[in-house]
């Protein structure tokens, strides 16, 4: 893995919050690549996870509505954020205005506002886990998917972009279809978009899924599982078979002759708004809803470390981690074998807790976070 001072590693110095959450106002500093925040629960420390979520695209670690991330009563919020990256830095705004705007945050890089979020996907990417995604593996495959294209976008910034136009289109569509009567070249029009952005997702999410498929054998750091993966879906089935245009007309089609059945139904049956993201534990070639509570967090981070390890070799660049209670579920050779892989990537880490000794003697910049206070603390 090259870890050379060359490579740009976008590192969060600075993080300043108004009225988000619980905080009223708070500015936290920090230097190190490897960051934990500790405290009792309810402290604050997701909060902090989630303002720095924010200052990418999408909706957040939590997928909260805007409206909520306010402080309570507050009629407006803001986060921003210092990043350097060696050639300069850059700093990213991000908040509402009022209660009119609060469903519709503006972003701002070094002071200019943007028109759209694809420059600031360019140049910033975020994963993270959380202990809502503890139940991954028995949730619907909507939690997922979305999982999946979390990762999609730190690699291809336009993805997001294709993801809302799918939607927005098949939104359309099955209004139209449920009121009856609807004017076949409409449908044909929404149809033809459906099939264009669905293909684009669909090759997306086959290529990242190979790639990373591959990065997983033989597992991550020794201690944690090699995850097997696979995409279910039909769509992207299509692209293992025939051209990418071939597979967006056979899509296209099935959406035509689909329309009675999705009408019934009252849902668009077919496409990649129903895929899935297989996981298999490929050691004991187990799937992963079978594995133990601690295995399958293993086989989370396992995916995630290989990420960040795939998006370093091929884009050149690497994602900001936010780990929440990423201990939890790991037994202490797991804990310490997360933190030396963490710090063997050249990505920037922040990982929760409640505790501080799990993490004792790592080479980490350690946090403790207390009734909307932050301040630097020593590890035990």
């Amino acid at each position: 893995m090259d870890t050379s001072p060359e490579l740009p590693i976008p590192r969060l110095t600075r993080l300043r919050l108004t009225r988000f959450r619980s905080y009223l106002a708070a500015e936290f500093r920090l230097g190190g690549r490897l960051v934990l925040l500790t405290g009792p629960n309810g402290a604050g420390k997701t909060n902090l996870l989630e303002a720095i979520s924010l200052l990418a695209p999408g909706r957040g670690l939590r997928g909260a509505r805007l409206s909520d991330v306010a402080m309570r009563g507050a009629p407006s919020w803001a986060v921003s954020g210092r990043f350097e990256d060696g050639a300069g830095g850059f700093e990213v705004g991000t908040g509402a205005l009022d209660e009119a705007t609060a469903e519709r945050r503006a972003f701002r890089l070094d002071g200019e506002k943007l028109p759209t979020q694809a420059e600031l996907a360019e140049r910033l990417a975020m994963v993270w886990l959380t202990p809502q995604q503890d139940r991954l593996f028995g949730d619907p495959a909507s939690a997922r998917r979305r999982f999946l294209d979390r990762l999609v976008l730190a690699f291809e910034p336009r993805h997001a972009r294709e993801v809302g136009a799918y939607e927005r289109a098949m939104a359309h569509r099955n209004r139209l279809l449920a009121e009856g009567g609807a004017d076949p070249a409409w449908l044909g029009g929404l149809e033809e978009a459906l099939a264009r952005h669905g293909t684009a997702i669909a090759a997306a999410r086959r290529a990242l899924v190979g790639r990373l498929d591959q990065a997983l054998e033989g597992g991550v750091a020794g201690a944690f599982p090699a995850a097997r993966l696979a995409l279910e879906c039909p769509a992207a089935g299509l692209l293992d078979t025939m051209p990418a245009l071939e597979a967006e007309e056979a899509l296209r089609e099935g959406l035509r002759e689909g329309r009675r059945r999705d009408a019934a139904a009252g849902a668009t049956l077919t496409g990649p708004h129903r895929a899935d993201l297989l996981f298999t534990h490929a050691e004991k070639d187990l799937p992963a809803a079978l594995c133990s509570t601690g295995e399958q967090k293993a086989l989370l981070v396992s995916t995630v470390l290989a990420h960040a390890g795939l998006m370093t070799a091929l884009r050149g660049t690497a994602p900001l981690l936010l780990l929440d209670e990423a201990g939890a579920h790991l037994d202490s050779g797991r804990r310490r074998a997360l933190v030396g892989a963490l710090a063997a990537l050249p990505v920037q880490a922040f990982l929760t807790g409640t505790e501080s000794a799990a993490f004792a003697g790592a080479e980490i910049e350690h946090f403790l976070v207390e009734s909307g206070e932050i301040r630097p603390a020593p590890l035990p």
